[in-house]
């Protein structure tokens, strides 16, 4: 698959809107923009439906204190995108530069794979 850099900005409304949402740590606000289907995939645990992805961003990262970045965007295609997410914090390593690979249909969140 061929990406287009784009500024953070430019990523669909859904995915913008998700990653505010999770950074503010609100699980309801991060959790309307996927649907009722959907599937994350993070640290080699995959989490199906509404209810095992609210257990996961109530839990993600709960037991460290951290800080996010947006650093970049890629642009795949009218359906897929990438987020670049820089995580320092207390956590072991320190820093931890991730990929957010973002499936949409219907303006929700239908896969996210999060990995480096």
């Amino acid at each position: 698959m061929t990406s287009t850099t784009i500024s953070p900005a430019q990523l669909p409304a859904p995915i913008r809107d998700y990653l505010d949402a999770h950074t503010r740590q609100d699980t309801d606000a991060a959790l309307a923009h996927f649907g009722p289907d959907a599937v994350v995939t993070d640290q080699g645990e995959t989490f199906r439906g509404l209810d095992e992805i609210r257990d996961f961003l109530t839990r993600a990262g709960s037991e460290f204190t951290y800080t996010t970045e947006l650093t970049g965007a890629e642009r795949i295609d009218d359906t897929h995108a990438v987020a670049h997410v820089r995580l320092e914090g207390d956590f072991p390593g320190g820093v931890a530069d991730l990929a957010y690979r973002f499936t949409l249909r219907d303006d929700r969140i239908v896969e996210l794979f999060i990995g480096a």
